[in-house]
């Protein structure tokens, strides 16, 4: 996670496990493993499919997933494609015939 722009993916997922902790493990207080894994799976699926997050207009993730919304629609910070592992494709015709312009 050393490269530019890694610091913006953890800030998401330190808010998942946040709020994991405060609206979950925090109130519940589970026994053991066994209860924890239910009950922190209930709540994922919570989380996903009926909790309204402000930064997806109010709407679940889920249903944002499958209406096929592109990610950047609602505000929210979307940099997969910022670090890409391979050159786009304009960039590879530019690179195999450096002469021809």
């Amino acid at each position: 996670m050393d490269g530019r722009g890694r610091w913006m993916d953890n800030v998401f997922i330190a808010r998942v496990w946040r709020s994991l902790k405060y609206e979950d493990i925090d109130l519940k207080g589970y026994a053991d493993a066994r209860e924890a894994r239910v009950g922190i799976g209930d709540w994922i699926a919570f989380y996903n499919e009926r909790r309204l997050h402000q930064a997806l207009g109010d709407r679940a993730p889920m249903a944002v997933w499958r209406d096929g919304a592109p990610l950047g629609a609602y505000g929210h910070v979307d940099n997969a494609d910022a670090l890409t592992t391979r050159p786009h494709a304009d960039q590879n015709q530019q690179q195999t015939d450096p002469l021809a312009a």
